[in-house]
């Protein structure tokens, strides 16, 4: 399948052009997390939302369950009315973050948060960290997963939002065992490509530290512990450590 930002970008550049069509000529660009854009802000300005104590954007009627995608066009246009808030004296968001991220209500601190640990941060995880990310190899979403609003989030039919090559069936050890060719071609159009085989190797590494211990966790680890990359290694070594002091 598709990468999802592309498709969503082909569905943008699409209005635009029909924009196009109606009042040429027309100066846009578009974006689909591509771009410092500051999104969310701009959505609740539009009316489209408001930001959650978790900093995403919030729909009432659609939850926070969807991407964000931008056409910045010449034209003047109307201003929207903003969204006001109504996450009230709700804190499930920040009471269930595995690490304690959400250090205030819209305030997200990165350097603590798992999908910025396991998908954007290069080299090792600090080791404090390790643990409270469980079995997570690839973001985290259980602010979004407690949101009441959530509970209005409708499933989309589009194919290239699907599991694929039965990533959500498969055991960590098997993922465990992928080389950097089978990651490529088993990733191909899924986000999960942007994390690189050795973000991936390292992610596992740390989840099975945390997985009980059984024989399959342990000759799992020990299959990679002289790898070749210094990163993959030392979070092997920890996590036959993790098994070790139990």
């Amino acid at each position: 399948g598709r990468d999802y930002h592309k498709l969503m970008r082909n569905r943008l550049q699409k209005l635009a052009t029909q924009i196009n069509d109606e009042v040429a000529p027309l100066g846009y660009r578009v974006f689909v997390d591509s771009a410092p854009v500051l999104e969310r802000a701009l959505a609740r300005n539009a009316g489209l939302g408001w930001i959650g104590k978790h900093t995403c954007l919030i729909d009432r009627h659609g939850g926070s369950w969807f991407f964000i995608g931008e056409i910045y066009i010449d034209l003047p246009l109307p201003i929207d009315t903003p969204a006001s808030a109504h996450c009230g004296t709700c804190t499930r968001c920040i009471d269930v973050c595995p690490t304690q991220a959400i250090t205030a209500p819209q305030r997200l601190d990165a350097r603590r948060c798992i999908s910025y640990l396991t998908i954007e941060h290069d080299g090792a995880i600090p080791v404090e960290m390790r643990p409270l990310i469980g079995n997570r190899i690839y973001g985290c979403d259980d602010c979004q997963l407690v949101c009441p609003w959530n509970k209005f989030a409708k499933r989309t039919d589009e194919a290239d939002f699907r599991a694929r090559n039965n990533l959500d069936t498969a055991r960590l050890d098997q993922l465990f065992a992928w080389d950097e060719a089978e990651f490529l071609r088993r990733t191909e159009g899924s986000p999960i490509r942007r994390s690189g085989h050795e973000r991936w190797l390292r992610n596992i590494a740390v989840a099975l530290g945390n997985a009980p211990t059984t024989a399959e966790t342990l000759s799992a680890l020990q299959t990679r512990a002289d790898d070749a990359s210094p990163v993959v290694r030392e979070h092997v070594q920890w996590a036959l450590g993790q098994h070790g002091q139990r």
